[in-house]
C-alpha cells in the first residue's frame, strides 16, 4: 500500500510508514534537504527582490507601476498556480514535478538577469513564479511519501524554518548582493544553487505518486482565477499611476474581475476535478484563516515594498544597511517563530493570532509616523514589533485552516493557505501602491509652492517623489545651486513621507480588521489528523 501524497486527497488516517530504500535513494533526511534547497530559492526571491527593486528602477528607468509588477507578477503566478502544480504532482509524481521546477525556475532566473528592459523582467519574473509553483507543493508531497508518521511533522517543521528563515534573510542577502556585485546577482546566485538542487534531486528523490490521482484538470478553472486576478491588480495599478479611481478604464478593470470570479465560482460546482472546491468555505474558522493570511500578507508585503525606498531613498542607505536596518524584522521572526508555535500548541491558535495582529496594526501605524529624521531606535522598535506580530500568524494560519477541513481535502486547503498568502501580498503592493502614488500627486505641487521653487516642476520630479530617491544628477544640472538641491530633495522625500505614511495608515487598518477577523479562528477537529500540530 502506497502513501497519499497528493495535496488534494489525505488518506483518513495516518500515512503508512514508508519503505527504506537502500542507499541514497528516497534517504529520509537527505530527502529533506534535497527539496529544502529548492524551496529555499522560491522563499529568497519572495523577499530579495524588494533590496534590488531601487536599482533595478534606477538602471531600467522604469515607473512605480513597472516596479510593483516585478512583485506582482511573480506572486500571482505563484499563487494562481499553487494548488494547479500539487495535482500536476500527483498525476505525474511529485519528484519529476519537483525537479522541472527547479531547473524552470534556474532557467527563467537566468533570463532576468540578462534581460536590459524591464517588460522582459516582468515576463520572466511570471514565468520563475510559474516554475516556483511547481516547487512547493511537490516539495511536501515528497515528504509526506518519505517520513514516517512519527516523524514528518519534524520533517514539516524544519521545511517551514527553510521558509521563514529564507523569507526573513532575503533583504540582507539582496543587500550584500546588490551593493557588491549588481541587482543582476539577485537572479543569477539562483543558477548555482539549482543546479545543486537538480543534480542532488536527481541522485537522492524518489518517485512518489498518489493513488486514484486525478485524470483531468481544471483548465477552466485556472484562467477564470488568472483573468480575474490580473484584471483587479492591473486596475489598482492604473488606477494609481494614470487612470485615476474613478476612471472609465478603473471600474472596467475591476468589474471585469468582479464578473470573473463569479464565473470562476459558478464553474468550481460544475467542475468534475474542481481547482478549488467551494464547499471548504462552508466552515467559517477555515473561511476565517484564509482571509486573515490574505490580509496579514497584504499589510506586510505592501509595506515592505516602501520601506526599502525609505531607507535608501530618503536616508540615503546603501543597499547592505538597508538589510542591516530590517535584521530586528527578520531576527524577531525568526526567533519568535518557534515560541508562537509552542502558544498556539499550548493556548489553541485564536490568541497568539488576535495578539499578533494587533503588535502588527501598532507596528504599522507607528511606522506611518517615520520621517526624513527618524532615528535607527525608532525604526528598530517599530520593525521588531511588526515581526513579533507576523510570526504567529505565519506560524499558526496553516494549523486553522488545515485543521478545520475535511481530511480528504486537507491538502488543498494547504495549498490555499500559500495561495492566499501570494495573493495578499500581490494585492497590497498593489493597493499601497496606489494609495501611495495618488498621496504623491495630490500634495507634490503644493509641496512644490511652498518650498518657494521658483521654476516649475518637471513630470520626472514628480516621479522621483514616487521612490523618495532625489536624480543625483540634478546636482550638476546648469544653474543648479546647493540650497536649490537642498529645496528640491526635501520636497521629494516630504512628499514620499506623506504618502508611505498615509499608505502604512491603511495597512494598520487591515490589520485592525485581521485581528478581528482572528477572533473567529479555532482548532479544527482534524489538526493533529491533518499533519499533527503547527507548519509554516
Amino acid at each position: 500500500m502506497t502513501a497519499q501524497t497528493t495535496l488534494d486527497k489525505v488518506p483518513p488516517g495516518p500515512d503508512p510508514v514508508p519503505q527504506k530504500a537502500g542507499g541514497l535513494r528516497g534517504h529520509p533526511w537527505l530527502t529533506l534537504f534535497a527539496v529544502a534547497i529548492g524551496v529555499m530559492m522560491v522563499a529568497l526571491d519572495g523577499t530579495i527582490v524588494a533590496i534590488a527593486n531601487p536599482a533595478i528602477q534606477h538602471d531600467l528607468q522604469a515607473t512605480l507601476a513597472d516596479v510593483q509588477w516585478i512583485t506582482n507578477g511573480y506572486l500571482l503566478a505563484l499563487a494562481v498556480a499553487l494548488i494547479t502544480a500539487g495535482k500536476l504532482g500527483d498525476r505525474f509524481g511529485h519528484r519529476q514535478t519537483f525537479l522541472i521546477g527547479i531547473a524552470g525556475f534556474a532557467v527563467s532566473s537566468a533570463a532576468i538577469g540578462f534581460s536590459q528592459e524591464i517588460g522582459l523582467v516582468i515576463a520572466f519574473r511570471v514565468l520563475q513564479g510559474l516554475f516556483g509553483a511547481l516547487l512547493m507543493p511537490a516539495a511536501l508531497g515528497l515528504l509526506r511519501a518519505t517520513f514516517s508518521a512519527e516523524k514528518l511533522n519534524m520533517a514539516i517543521g524544519i521545511w517551514g524554518m527553510v521558509i521563514g528563515a529564507s523569507t526573513a534573510g532575503g533583504p540582507i542577502v539582496g543587500g550584500l548582493l546588490v551593493e557588491h556585485v549588481s541587482w543582476q546577482s539577485v537572479f543569477f546566485i539562483n543558477v548555482p544553487v539549482g543546479i545543486i538542487a537538480l543534480v542532488f534531486g536527481l541522485v537522492v528523490l524518489r518517485d512518489h505518486r498518489a493513488e486514484n490521482a486525478p485524470r483531468s484538470f481544471d483548465i477552466p478553472g485556472i484562467l477564470l482565477l488568472s483573468g480575474a486576478m490580473g484584471a483587479l491588480v492591473y486596475g489598482l495599478i492604473k488606477a494609481g499611476e494614470s487612470w485615476g479611481w474613478g476612471g472609465v478604464n478603473t471600474w472596467l478593470c475591476v468589474g471585469g474581475s468582479v464578473v470573473l470570479f463569479l464565473l470562476f465560482a459558478f464553474w468550481e460546482t460544475k467542475a468534475k476535478e474542481p481547482l478549488l472546491p467551494l464547499a471548504m468555505f462552508r466552515s467559517v474558522p477555515l473561511s476565517a484563516g484564509v482571509v486573515l493570511m490574505v490580509l496579514m500578507a497584504f499589510a506586510f508585503m505592501g509595506g515592505l515594498f516602501f520601506v526599502t525606498f525609505y531607507l535608501q531613498g530618503v536616508h540615503g542607505l546603501s543597499p547592505v544597511d538597508s538589510g542591516l536596518h530590517l535584521l530586528p524584522l527578520t531576527g524577531m521572526m525568526i526567533i519568535s517563530s518557534p515560541l508562537a508555535g509552542l502558544m498556539i500548541t499550548k493556548f489553541g491558535p485564536r490568541v497568539p493570532l488576535v495578539g499578533g495582529m494587533v503588535c502588527t496594526a501598532t507596528a504599522m501605524f507607528g511606522m506611518s509616523q517615520l520621517d526624513a529624521g527618524t532615528g535607527t531606535l525608532t525604526m528598530s522598535l517599530w520593525f521588531g514589533l511588526l515581526g513579533l506580530g507576523l510570526a504567529p500568524v505565519m506560524v499558526g494560519a496553516t494549523e486553522v485552516i488545515v485543521g478545520n477541513a475535511p481530511l480528504e481535502l486537507s491538502g488543498v486547503a494547504g495549498g490555499l493557505q500559500q495561495a492566499g498568502m501570494q495573493v495578499g501580498g500581490a494585492l497590497g503592493t498593489a493597493v499601497l501602491g496606489a494609495v501611495m502614488s495618488s498621496r504623491v500627486n495630490a500634495e507634490f505641487a503644493g509641496n512644490w509652492k511652498d518650498a518657494g521653487i521658483p521654476a516649475p516642476p518637471s513630470p520626472q520630479l514628480e516621479q522621483a517623489a514616487e521612490f523618495g530617491m532625489v536624480p543625483q544628477e540634478l546636482a550638476k544640472a546648469p544653474g543648479m545651486t546647493p540650497e536649490g538641491f537642498k529645496a528640491i530633495s526635501g520636497v521629494i522625500h516630504d512628499t514620499f513621507v506623506s504618502g508611505m505614511g498615509f499608505a502604512f495608515t491603511v495597512a494598520g487598518g487591515v490589520a485592525v480588521v485581521a485581528a478581528l477577523v482572528a477572533l473567529f479562528t479555532k482548532r479544527g477537529a482534524n489538526a493533529d489528523a491533518a499533519g499533527g500540530g503547527v507548519h509554516i
